[in-house]
């Protein structure tokens, strides 16, 4: 899973058919402090988040379909939950 935030929402007039469903969205990885440290990568929205949402997100195909429960939809990567907070504690 990756920490990511989400930056945008992506509007098509043509779509996969099996994607017609779907929230598709721009979300982008995130350190524990909140700072954007990696690419754009494309989503699908699974749990109703917004933009400036933090969220989680499954970046493998084979677990993006298991947990929409489909073999049809073409997909890499799905927003699984909306982060309410992080809590980290320093170990020394």
């Amino acid at each position: 899973m990756t920490l990511c935030k989400v930056t945008g929402t992506i509007v098509s007039t043509q779509k996969n058919p099996n994607l017609k469903d779907y929230k598709l969205l721009i979300v982008q990885p995130i350190d524990l402090d909140g700072k954007f440290i990696g690419r754009d990568v494309l989503a699908i929205d699974h749990v109703d988040a917004g933009v400036g949402d933090t969220v989680l997100c499954i970046q493998e195909g084979a677990s993006a379909q298991q947990i929409l429960n489909r073999k049809d939809v073409p997909v890499h990567t799905v927003v699984v939950a909306v982060v309410d907070g992080i809590s980290v504690e320093s170990q020394k």
